[in-house]
């Protein structure tokens, strides 16, 4: 899901995109293309992988432009 212009969500982790700090060396696309796609709109599509496999793509990220963090799990009151 599509929060913000650049920034995408699974529900579990966050993903931010950083336009002004990308050098396009597309790693995160040729690694996993099933969430980093170049010619989709959105091109991050968070369902495309475990949130595990995603982190450890971002992580690739030579520039930057990539983070993520982890979201907060509401508890849940009884």
């Amino acid at each position: 899901m599509k929060l913000y212009d650049n920034e995408f969500t699974n529900g579990e982790i966050t993903v931010n995109y950083d336009p002004n700090k990308c050098i396009h060396a597309e790693i995160c696309a040729k690694g996993l293309s099933e969430v980093f796609r170049t010619t989709v709109i959105p091109w991050i599509h968070m369902d495309g992988a475990d949130s595990k496999t995603i982190i450890e793509q971002v992580k690739k990220c030579p520039s930057g432009a990539l983070s993520f963090c982890y979201n907060k799990e509401l508890a849940a009151v009884k």
